[in-house]
């Protein structure tokens, strides 16, 4: 049979005392301070790179200026395309004439009409061309012609703006250079402060958590039966104050003749027993009962029980349950195999009201043993 127990109820482990509590604190937070101090450095430079790329990417610098002009000229080429097909003449020339409307507009910019004298020129010859267009005044190789020199101001715009847009990097990439190198060795440098800082906090913390496990390890060997893993007496006062207030059954259970059984079998076998019958009292009290030995033979269980009724009802299961199992015991008095004595009160679960419980349940397994033993009886009244 396979030993299976019930978990007992978890030790409260007490917290770390204050100072090591403070030097942990004090290496962490040395940590994050040297964090904060790499992204208020980062901050700053930010604050220095902000301008340079913003007036790099402004209208009034060289990207948006650049694409604006490519824009148009691509308008115009299309408008040439559009006269040079050999789609109708009434189709080609309204065309035409919407692809230099919109050339028109993406040209037609304060900063090109104050920095490039071709600008007026142009826009007064697409003005010009889209109402010969219109009214059908122009021919369409002429038409074509005409858009060149628009065409021509436009890349003369899109070149200059790229030199513009190359000098303005050399002096990015120049002015940001220094600036670059000290970000560079001062986030170097606050960084790794902040991981030998780290890493004396996690050291620390390690060795706390090691301590503190083995502290919690030890809390719960000692709160356990070494030899059935479930609970011991210390669990079960645990237990039934960690239940304030809630309506129990306790149920105490002694083997009968457990010392014949341990001269006839021996006493690895009796150990055998003691796990196989802590199972057995699991299984028939369908897991709902947290388990424990008291010591030798004597067993407990602790189990949510609304009145004496619920509580008959565990301890006959109890004892039909072993009867079926049917464990050899040669040395048995009567001639049976292993058989139980079981006694039971309930009661609510209080400090106070505990030992009452106890006693009323111990004096209840004494009055089976005094009966004959191999059987039950619940106190009414604990």
């Amino acid at each position: 049979m396979t030993s299976k127990t019930r978990p007992v109820a978890q030790p409260t482990v007490r917290p770390r005392p204050l100072a090591r509590q403070h030097r942990y604190f004090t290496w962490l937070s040395l940590s994050l301070m040297s964090f904060l101090a790499l992204m208020v450095l980062i901050v700053y430079e930010s604050r220095w790179v902000y301008p340079e790329i913003q007036a790099y990417f402004s209208q009034t610098g060289s990207l948006t200026g650049q694409q604006l002009s490519t824009r148009a000229r691509v308008y115009l080429q299309n408008a040439q395309s559009e006269l040079l097909s050999d789609q109708a003449e009434q189709d080609a020339l309204d065309a035409a004439a919407l692809d230099i409307d919109l050339a028109y507009g993406l040209a037609d910019v304060h900063i090109y009409r104050r920095e490039y004298t071709c600008v007026e020129p142009s826009l007064k010859e697409l003005d010009r061309l889209v109402a010969l267009l219109v009214a059908r005044g122009i021919d369409r190789i002429a038409a074509a012609m005409a858009l060149f020199a628009p065409i021509q101001c436009l890349t003369h715009i899109e070149m200059d703006q790229l030199d513009r847009r190359g000098a303005a990097i050399n002096d990015f990439s120049e002015s940001t250079r220094q600036h670059r190198q000290v970000l560079t060795y001062s986030s170097l440098l606050i960084f790794v402060m902040g991981l030998a800082f780290w890493w004396l906090h996690e050291r620390q913390l390690r060795r706390a958590d090691r301590a503190t496990q083995e502290t919690f390890e030890w809390m719960q060997r000692a709160m356990r039966d070494p030899l059935t893993g479930i609970g011991n007496r210390s669990a079960l006062h645990q237990d039934v104050l960690a239940k304030q207030h809630q309506s129990l059954g306790l149920i105490l259970v002694d083997i009968d003749f457990f010392k014949q059984y341990n001269d006839a079998y021996g006493h690895p076998q009796g150990d055998t027993l003691l796990r196989q019958l802590a199972t057995l009292i699991g299984e028939t009290l369908n897991d709902e009962a947290q388990l424990y030995r008291l010591g030798g033979d004597e067993f407990a269980a602790l189990l949510h029980c609304p009145n004496t009724d619920t509580l008959k009802r565990y301890c006959r299961q109890l004892i039909e349950g072993l009867r079926e199992a049917d464990f050899a015991h040669s040395a048995h008095p009567d001639k049976k195999g292993v058989t139980l004595s079981v006694g039971g009160s309930c009661f609510v679960a209080d400090e106070a009201t505990f030992p009452y419980a106890y006693e009323a349940a111990d004096k209840a397994l004494y009055r089976v043993k005094a009966m004959g033993r191999d059987g039950w009886q619940v106190t009414e009244d604990a």
